[in-house]
């Protein structure tokens, strides 16, 4: 080999050194970021299902109009002023008048007609009267004439009895019959015309009755005690009835009871039972929890867009009035309370390191070469569910945390724990073993990144409703 030739091998021999020994120090000198942690910390756990529901009356009447007519004017409530909106009214009083002038006028028909029929019947009565007396006289002269009959029938024609009187006998005794069968026939139809003019005063009557009925409508009462909601008329306005009654009003009997009506989802509905505790926040008073508990759930379902919900009404105390009916609240429903447990916040369950932060001899135990599933790794998904999931399997599952090598080291090592409840934002974390110590110890939750600001580490849910502190400052 020539000498040039060995001085090229040489050369790129030394580069390739070079290289390689640049590649592993430079490796070595890359700066790892600055870790967050946390110390785990005993505090109160909420496992929860959220859901959004509107506050309801617990009951409702909606008053209508059963007549057709104008608005004339309302009723005054019990502070002597005008029904309006949040009126308060007592049972029976006056609502709103209709104008009840036409039901006034069919109410006078009524009444001329049934004078009319009235006098129909006196009149068909002594129709009936006359029509008897004939028939009493027809059977006088019936009785007569068959007697002289029989008498002329017994003699027969002879010189005693001539022949045209016979035939008179025999005449006078056909026609009395006919007379007597017509008066019969007269007496049947003044009964049959009672009968029709008695039925035409009872109808009559009832068109009296009637037109009462329409002119009591004209008077709008309340049928409860309760506070107006909605007034759904003016005055000159005119409400029309059909088939259905036009809706003028609606009442509730007491605003100091109210309902929540919440939409559940059929994946957590078997989690909710009559007499669950519920705590539930409103928009308008956004820094207040109001209690409530469970009171029935209806079984017919809804589908939307493939997904079935069910309508779980709760119960709630309103007696200080702060409630309005028809507020949206947003509602979690209470599935498991822990207290004084061992917590650490999901971030520290989320956050995992790169290979470079890991200490010499740690593995990781997500990586894939581990082959081990991320059971218990607190997601977005599972703060908006609350961490219901995990309580209603009634199981804890395993978990990783992030503890530093060393107090002033940026590499970390796993620890294992086993993860209980969540309410979306903290987890209840237990050891691994009994032997393991958990209190206290600083586990990682973030890193602090260059240009990267941020201190927090926590998450928080905005539906959620605001519990008590559960201790410590951040760190």
């Amino acid at each position: 080999m020539n000498r040039p030739l060995r001085l090229i091998l040489v050369f790129l021999g030394i580069v390739g050194i070079a290289w390689v020994a640049w590649r592993v120090f430079a490796k070595k000198a890359v700066t790892l970021p600055e870790l967050q942690t946390l110390a785990v910390k005993r505090g109160d756990v909420f496992a929860s299902i959220s859901a959004t529901g509107t506050i309801e009356p617990e009951e409702v009447v909606d008053i209508g109009a059963q007549v057709t007519g104008q608005i004339l004017s309302f009723g005054t409530d019990t502070e002597g002023k005008t029904v309006d909106y949040g009126s308060q009214v007592e049972e029976g009083a006056l609502l709103a008048k209709i104008d009840d002038s036409l039901y006034a006028i069919n109410k006078k028909q009524a009444e001329a007609q049934l004078q009319q029929a009235q006098s129909a019947v006196i009149s068909a009565e002594a129709g009936l009267v006359q029509s008897k007396a004939k028939l009493e006289q027809a059977r006088a002269q019936l009785n007569q004439a068959k007697k002289d009959w029989d008498r002329a029938e017994k003699l027969g024609p002879s010189d005693s009895l001539s022949h045209s009187a016979f035939d008179t006998y025999q005449s006078t005794h056909e026609v009395a019959k006919a007379n007597m069968a017509a008066a019969e026939a007269a007496c049947e139809v003044a009964g049959a015309q009672i009968a029709t003019s008695k039925a035409t005063v009872m109808q009559a009557q009832a068109a009296i009755q009637l037109a009462d009925r329409n002119l009591g409508y004209c008077t709008i009462s309340s049928p409860v005690k309760g506070i107006v909601i909605d007034r759904r008329v003016d005055v000159g306005q005119t409400v029309v009835s059909n088939m259905s009654a036009s809706s003028l009003f609606l009442l509730a009997k007491d605003l100091q009871k109210l309902e929540v009506w919440v939409a559940v989802n059929e994946a957590d509905i078997g989690s909710i039972h009559p007499g669950q505790s519920v705590a539930f926040t409103v928009d308008t008073f956004s820094g207040t929890t109001f209690q409530g508990s469970v009171n029935k759930i209806r079984l017919n379902a809804t589908m939307s867009q493939n997904v079935v919900t069910y309508t779980v009404e709760i119960n709630t105390d309103n007696a200080d009035g702060l409630l309005l009916p028809y507020l949206t609240a947003s509602v979690k429903f209470e599935i498991d309370h822990k207290q004084n447990v061992l917590t650490v916040p999901n971030a520290a369950l989320r956050w995992r390191p790169d290979d470079n932060q890991l200490a010499p001899g740690a593995e990781n135990p997500f990586s894939s070469k581990g082959g081990k599933k991320d059971a218990a790794r607190p997601g977005r998904k599972d703060a908006a569910k609350g961490g219901a999931k995990a309580a209603e399997k009634k199981k804890t599952q395993n978990g990783y945390l992030w503890v530093r090598e060393s107090n002033k080291s940026n590499l970390v090592k796993p620890l294992k724990v086993r993860v209980g409840i969540s309410d979306g934002v903290i987890t209840e974390v237990m050891p691994a073993t009994e032997e393991a110590t958990l209190e206290g110890v600083e586990v990682v939750v973030a890193e602090q990144r260059e240009g990267d600001t941020s201190v927090s580490t926590e998450t928080t849910n905005p539906f959620a409703p605001k519990f008590p502190p559960r201790g410590g400052p951040k760190k």
